[in-house]
């Protein structure tokens, strides 16, 4: 399969800059079957979900990870982006501009906090000096990873807006953006109508984001994210029986096919923790996610890629195009999808 038939063209003007009012997103309605597609708005959900159903929640938390400060030999601005931790004060990250980012090079962000370029296990990490009240000292001066086409700086509200209201597990790099149209009330609307809630965690790193640069799909290779099921959530699904698992964004849909497989057509889905590398594109077939909601993703990425495993490409395309003439929001702030 080729890449470039995965790709669309998307005016610039419904690239959702700004958050809408949570809970007041709009929602497609997908039926995959027959191709039919609906127009709602999203608390209107609950009408698609039965009693004994099971919706699954990525309750990672995003960092503010974006860090602004300047060379202290040179005084030269620089950015850095977290992207995961691998000890107590060292970070593996991103930074910009490029010839900075070598070791040795020592980063101030402000007079109490910095730190400095290294080299360990064949990686180039940043290390923080001090590391006490490093959690507190990263969200004062930390900002929101808003993606780049979402063209402005972040704001102090980024910090509420671009996190679900479920957020437990500090990690993440960039949002489970499918998660942010749910509010504190139509979750416990949900749950009185029988449905149960499963949480589990995938910090969403770069991987689900990085640019597939080969012409021949099957030869891109994603990075490895860290997950986490635990027995009670394994255990909500796997009791699943006339009902379906809806997964809430593609993060939870990667998570719950890394662990789970299908025995005997009944969905065993284990608990346990670890990185998965999962790609899912056209052809895949899945084992244990029945439904999706997600957001409207970019061409040619992995996240669109999975949408058309998910329902067949014809069917999202079809779906884009009506979203498009029909002016949705698209991307990380934009309007949602129910695939059903």
């Amino acid at each position: 399969m080729l890449i470039k038939d995965f790709s669309y063209a998307l005016p610039e003007s419904l690239i959702a800059q700004y958050p809408a009012k949570r809970g007041e997103s709009r929602l497609l309605v997908l039926h995959k079957d027959t191709g039919k597609i609906e127009h709602k708005t999203f608390p209107e959900i609950i009408e698609y979900l039965n009693n004994g159903d099971v919706l699954v929640l990525n309750e990672t938390k995003v960092m503010p990870a974006r860090l602004i400060g300047k060379r202290i030999d040179t005084g030269g601005k620089v950015e850095i982006l977290l992207t995961s931790k691998t000890s107590e004060s060292c970070w593996a990250f991103i930074g910009k501009p490029n010839r900075s980012m070598k070791p040795g090079v020592k980063i101030e962000f402000t007079s109490d906090f910095s730190g400095e370029i290294i080299s360990a296990n064949n990686k180039i990490l940043f290390k923080f000096s001090p590391t006490d009240n490093f959690e507190l000292k990263l969200n004062k001066y930390g900002r929101m990873p808003l993606p780049p086409y979402i063209k402005r700086e972040a704001f102090s509200e980024d910090k509420t807006t671009y996190q679900t209201v479920y957020a437990k597990t500090e990690g993440a790099c960039a949002a489970p953006t499918a998660g942010l149209h749910f509010t504190e009330s139509l979750l416990n609307k949900i749950e009185t109508k029988g449905i149960n809630i499963a949480k589990i965690l995938l910090h969403t790193g770069l991987g689900s984001f990085k640019p597939i640069r080969c012409e021949n799909i099957e030869e891109h290779k994603m990075m490895s994210e860290y997950y986490r099921i635990s027995e009670q959530s394994a255990d909500k699904i796997n009791s699943v029986n006339t009902g379906s698992v809806i997964a809430v964004g593609t993060t939870s849909v990667r998570t719950l096919e890394s662990m789970g497989e299908l025995r005997d057509g009944k969905k065993h889905l284990k608990s346990g923790e670890g990185w998965t590398d999962k790609f899912i594109y056209p052809g895949y077939k899945f084992q244990i996610v029945d439904k999706l909601v997600t957001n409207f993703h970019l061409p040619e990425s992995s996240l669109f890629l999975l949408v058309c495993a998910f329902a067949g490409q014809k069917v999202i395309q079809e779906a884009y195009k009506q979203a498009i003439d029909k002016k949705y929001r698209f991307y990380s702030y934009g309007d949602a999808m129910l695939i059903l």
